[in-house]
């Protein structure tokens, strides 16, 4: 997320059960939940569809419950979805991002400024 002057602050959460989420996780499952299927989310993430189905499966393993919902392929197509749950950690993570910014944002325009050379 910017912050003035073109700063940013990336947050990862680190689980005490070892798992990890950050920000391309969670931008994985925004692409999902906007094209409807791992594919389409690996195209627009730029993403092989092997890297896009292997962090999905991490996350739906590594959770309490499956994050994404996925039908499989062939004549009618298939497609994923994000579980309640899954939206959750989504909502959850952007929560925790906007937070971190808000109080984050002068002490991070503050060391910005430290890169800054004198005139």
């Amino acid at each position: 997320m910017p912050a003035p002057g073109g700063h940013r602050l990336t947050i990862r959460i680190d689980l005490d059960s070892g798992v990890r989420v950050g920000p391309g996780k969670i931008a994985l499952l925004e692409a999902i939940e906007s094209a409807g299927s791992i594919a389409g989310a690996g195209r627009k993430l730029k993403m092989s569809y092997k890297r896009a189905w292997d962090l999905v499966e991490e996350l739906n393993r590594n959770f309490g419950q499956p994050l994404v919902l996925k039908a499989p392929g062939g004549a009618q197509g298939g497609g994923a979805q994000l579980t309640i749950s899954g939206s959750a950690l989504v909502k959850h993570y952007r929560e925790i991002e906007q937070a971190a910014h808000d109080a984050a944002s002068r002490p991070l325009s503050e060391v910005g400024r430290l890169t800054q050379k004198p005139d």
